[in-house]
């Protein structure tokens, strides 16, 4: 037999093996100052394109207002509880009435946090005899709410149709003379590669296939759509989502989440959702401070407006200047480089310490292997000088990388 924490000390795991020379710098990065476009790293000025504050609403004035406010009114402990037992408020259920209205579901339920809510509300939804169909690239989220599933599940290829169609086939058949049921999971958009899941195209093959349709729209909720309600409404296809999840932590720059669908599934969530019923209710202050969010997503257009003026700006700069930023179709923007982990470690070195500039990195097996990905994040409060910047830079550190710059046997800063 051997101790747990022997087996611990001895693997730390895929990305705790570089904890030792990583901490603090790669991973679990201080970024100080208002949550802005330019903040501080390390007693430096950055500019900083790692944040999905999407609409700039983080340090808006008017949310800024109502979250002090709250703040002062209720602290952060009311209501106390779970909201079966004594967390309900009236205000939770503005908050869930005023969603549904928005996203134009029958109802909706609230979620702590949007990762947990996620993962619980697909062991809610499913038994054992019902058949899971999901994205191959599906979020964690996902792939740990499926963890607790113990029926079947198929994966089908990345945003593939035909392997969208093999898996239900297979589905279907399993599910045939039995009292399962079929749940496809796809995401509204992918936040690693940017692009949106093909929802349309899934919602049209409920005319072959028996099955209902759950989306994570984390990302597109406040981003997508005429009004800001999703890429459902972008793609023309909201009726056909039949649970629908989208996020506070990105758009409205708080914490929290919430589902929609019709009302006896809400019904049924609220008493089995295990993550909601037995933990503490969201705090006033974030309910009231996600009400105002909604309020100004859907009275003050400006906010996407700018968004999308900066989306457009910096992935068609990227573009013209020759950068290949993948498949994405949505405000995240992947910047793609040929070079290795320690290449993409000088290479976020520079950046942040020679140049300024803060930005996330990915490398295999989240990409393939000798490449790494920039994965940049732009809001409504960038700016046009933002984006210019940007853009020199990176064609400075895509030369270096074909001068081979980066690619030495110790770390550099120039």
């Amino acid at each position: 037999m051997k101790d747990i924490f022997d087996k611990i000390r001895e693997n730390k795991g895929p990305l705790g093996q570089y904890s030792n020379v990583g901490h603090g710098y790669f991973f679990f990065p201080k970024l100080e100052g208002e949550l802005s476009n330019r903040m501080q790293f390390r007693g430096k000025d950055v500019l900083v394109w790692s944040l999905n504050n999407y609409l700039g609403l983080a340090n808006h004035p008017e949310i800024r207002e109502v979250d002090a406010k709250a703040a002062a009114e209720y602290g952060m402990g009311y209501p106390m509880g779970a909201r079966m037992m004594s967390g309900n408020s009236n205000y939770h259920e503005q908050l869930e009435a005023d969603l549904s209205a928005y996203v134009k579901k029958e109802d909706t339920i609230l979620l702590n946090y949007g990762y947990q809510g996620m993962a619980s509300a697909v062991d809610a939804l499913t038994d054992r005899s019902d058949v899971i169909v999901y994205d191959s690239e599906a979020h964690a989220c996902i792939m740990d709410g499926m963890r607790m599933h113990v029926g079947k599940r198929f994966v089908y290829q990345h945003n593939d149709i035909e392997s969208l169609k093999v898996q239900l086939e297979r589905a279907t058949k399993l599910v045939e003379g039995t009292n399962g049921g079929i749940l496809v999971i796809t995401e509204g958009v992918f936040g690693m590669a940017g692009d949106q899941g093909k929802l349309k195209e899934i919602v049209d093959l409920k005319g072959q296939y028996d099955f209902r349709l759950f989306v994570d729209d984390a990302h597109g909720i406040g981003t997508m759509g005429a009004t800001g309600a999703g890429t459902g409404e972008h793609q023309g296809c909201m009726d056909g989502i039949d649970v629908y999840f989208g996020t506070f932590a990105k758009s409205f720059a708080s914490i929290g989440a919430f589902i929609s669908s019709e009302e006896k599934i809400i019904e049924y969530m609220r008493y089995n959702t295990r993550s909601q019923i037995f933990a503490k209710s969201l705090p006033m202050p974030l309910v009231l401070g996600a009400i105002k969010r909604l309020e100004m997503m859907r009275t003050q257009p400006e906010h996407k407006e700018n968004l999308w003026k900066i989306v457009n700006l910096l992935q068609s700069k990227l573009r013209e200047n020759g950068f290949n930023l993948g498949r994405t179709n949505s405000p995240v923007t992947p910047v793609f480089f040929n070079g290795g982990p320690f290449e993409a470690a000088n290479v976020i070195l520079d950046l942040r310490e020679n140049h300024g500039i803060f930005c996330s990195m990915v490398i295999y097996p989240v990409v393939p292997k000798d490449t790494i990905m920039l994965r940049l994040i732009p809001t409504a409060v960038h700016t046009e000088e933002d984006v210019n910047y940007t853009i020199e830079i990176f064609n400075k550190v895509q030369q270096k990388l074909k001068d081979g710059h980066y690619a030495k046997d110790r770390i550099v800063y120039a």
